[in-house]
C-alpha cells in the first residue's frame, strides 16, 4: 500500500522537494527557467515505443539470453561534434558488437553513451590551477572546459545546444543503422584489417577465420545483405547519465498509447555512483519514469541499500528495467560484486549485470601529471567481473566503457602499448581518459573470449533427467 500511495505522488517535478547534489549554480535563474520552458516545447529526440523495445531485449539479457554491450564518450563535446567523428565511433562499436555477438552465441544489445552525455559529475565543485581557484568543468551543457572565469559560469542556453547537436547525432547514427553502413559484410571487413595489422593478431585470427567461415556458409546458402534485412540493418540506442534534471523535466513526455511518461532525452539513463542516495532527487526522478534505468554501483554501496534502491526504482520487478553498472576498480571487485550478487539472487530481482572497468581504474601517470587509465586494470576489473559471475552462477551480462573511434592516446597499454609518455601525443579528451579505436577492440575480442567460455560451459553442463 504504501509503495502505492508514494507512485500515485510522482510527478515529473517531484524531484525538486528533495535534496540534490552535483547540479550547478545558475546566476541568470530567469534564463534558465525560459530555457527548460522552451525544451518542454522541443519535439522528442527518442520515442516511448523505442525505450520500450530496448526494454524487452534487456529483459533477456536478464534473462541469460543477450549481452549489453554499453560505450562512447566520457563527455560529449560541441567543438568535436563532426560527422567523421560519429561515423568513426559508429564503426568501432559495431565492430565490436560483431565479435561479441559471434563468440556469445546470442544478441548483442547495442547501447551508445551517445546524443546526450554532456553533463559530469564532479569530485569536487572547484578547481585550481596555478593558484587560481575556479568552479570545475561540469560538461559543456552546463559551462566551458576552458579555464577562465567566463567560460565557467553556468550557461542555460548551453542545454539548447546540447538538444540540437544531440537531434543531428542521432539523425546521422540513424542514417548508419539502416542505411547500409552496418552491413554485416563490411563490418567483418574492418575486421579482418584489424586482425591483420594488430600485434596480437594472431591471437584473434582464429574467431577472426570461423566468422569468415560462418558468413560464407551463409553466401552460399543463399542468405546475404541483399535478401536479408537483418544483415544490413542494426538496432541502436542511445544512454547517459541522468544528472541535469531540469533538463531531463523538460524533454520527459506524457507517452499516448500506454498513459506513462518517458525521458525523451534518451532511451535509457543511468544514476551515477555520487547521485545514488535514495531519498534525493535524482532517484526520486528516475523512478516514475518508464524508461529503462542504469545504476552504477560502486564500494561504497552495501547489499541492503542495492537492494532498498530497487524497491524504489522497481517495485514490480519489471524484467529489462534495471541494470547494475559495476564499477569498483580491479582489486575490489571480488570483495564487493559477491554480496550484491547474493542480495539480489536472495530478493528474487530481474536484473542486467554489466561492468564498467572504467571508472574505478584511474590513476594520474606519475611522470606526466596525465589522468589516466591503464589498459592491464581495465582487463583485470573484466577477468573479475566474468570470474565472480562464473563462481555464483549468474550471468555476466554486460560491459559499459568509455571510448572513441579516434587513435587518441589517453589510456595506457593495450596491444600497441601506450607508454606513460605517450600520453602527451593525442591526449584529447575534456573530461575522463578513452579507449582509443584498437584498444577498444583488443578489449572486444578479449571479452569474447570469455562469452565463449560461458556459453560452452553451459552448453557442457548436464541435464537432469526425470525422476532425478
Amino acid at each position: 500500500m504504501a509503495a502505492a500511495m508514494t507512485a500515485k505522488t510522482w510527478t515529473p517535478d517531484s524531484w525538486r522537494g528533495k535534496p540534490i547534489v552535483q547540479v550547478p549554480d545558475y546566476p541568470d535563474r530567469a534564463g534558465l527557467a525560459d530555457v527548460e520552458s522552451k525544451l518542454a516545447t522541443f519535439p522528442p529526440l527518442v520515442f516511448a515505443g523505442e525505450a520500450r523495445q530496448l526494454k524487452k531485449t534487456l529483459a533477456e539479457v536478464a534473462q541469460g539470453h543477450g549481452f549489453l554491450l554499453q560505450g562512447g564518450d566520457c563527455a560529449e563535446s560541441f567543438l568535436e561534434h563532426r560527422a567523421d567523428n560519429i561515423r568513426d565511433f559508429f564503426r568501432v562499436f559495431l565492430q565490436m558488437a560483431v565479435v561479441l555477438t559471434y563468440a556469445g552465441g546470442s544478441p548483442v544489445v547495442k547501447v551508445g553513451r551517445i546524443a546526450g552525455q554532456f553533463a559530469k559529475p564532479r569530485s569536487s565543485p572547484m578547481e585550481k590551477k596555478d593558484g587560481v581557484e575556479l568552479p570545475s568543468y561540469r560538461g559543456d551543457i552546463i559551462n566551458g572546459a576552458e579555464f577562465t572565469p567566463q567560460a565557467r559560469i553556468p550557461d542555460p542556453n548551453r542545454q539548447i545546444e546540447a538538444y540540437r547537436q544531440s537531434a543531428a547525432t542521432l539523425n546521422l547514427i540513424r542514417a548508419f543503422a539502416t542505411g547500409g553502413y552496418a552491413d554485416l559484410e563490411r563490418v567483418h571487413q574492418w575486421n579482418m584489417g584489424f586482425v591483420s595489422g594488430s600485434p596480437r593478431g594472431q591471437h584473434y585470427q582464429e574467431l577472426a577465420d570461423r566468422i569468415a567461415e560462418t558468413m560464407g556458409f551463409m553466401r552460399a546458402c543463399g542468405i546475404t545483405s541483399d535478401n536479408t534485412p537483418q544483415l544490413r540493418t542494426t538496432s541502436f540506442y542511445t544512454s547517459h547519465e541522468a544528472l541535469l534534471l531540469g533538463f531531463e523535466q523538460a524533454m520527459t513526455r506524457l507517452d499516448s498509447t500506454s498513459g506513462d511518461y518517458y525521458a525523451t532525452s534518451g532511451h535509457m539513463i543511468w544514476i551515477g555512483d555520487r547521485t545514488r542516495q535514495p531519498d534525493h532527487a535524482h532517484v526520486e526522478f528516475c523512478r516514475g519514469i518508464k524508461n529503462p534505468i542504469g545504476l552504477k554501483c560502486g564500494p561504497s554501496l552495501e547489499p541492503d541499500g542495492l537492494i532498498k534502491l530497487l524497491d524504489i526504482l522497481n517495485p514490480k520487478d519489471e524484467p529489462g528495467r534495471m541494470t547494475l553498472i559495476c564499477r569498483f576498480g580491479h582489486d575490489k571487485v571480488e570483495k564487493h560484486l559477491p554480496q550484491l550478487i547474493r542480495a539480489v539472487k536472495k530478493a528474487g530481482r530481474s536484473v542486467v549485470w554489466s561492468c564498467d572497468p572504467m571508472h574505478g581504474n584511474t590513476i594520474t601517470a606519475g611522470n606526466t601529471g596525465y589522468k589516466t587509465r591503464p589498459f592491464e586494470r581495465i582487463m583485470a576489473e573484466t577477468e573479475a567481473f566474468f570470474a565472480v559471475h562464473r563462481a555464483e552462477g549468474t550471468h555476466a551480462g554486460g560491459i559499459h566503457v568509455e571510448m572513441t573511434g579516434q587513435n587518441v592516446t589517453e589510456c595506457t597499454g593495450g596491444a600497441v602499448a601506450i607508454s606513460e609518455m605517450d600520453l602527451s601525443d593525442r591526449y584529447h579528451t575534456h573530461c575522463d581518459p578513452r579507449l582509443n579505436a584498437d584498444q577498444a577492440l583488443e578489449l572486444a575480442f578479449l571479452v569474447a573470449d570469455r562469452l565463449k567460455q560461458e556459453r560452452l560451459a553451459h552448453t557442457a553442463a548436464p541435464v537432469a533427467l526425470a525422476g532425478e
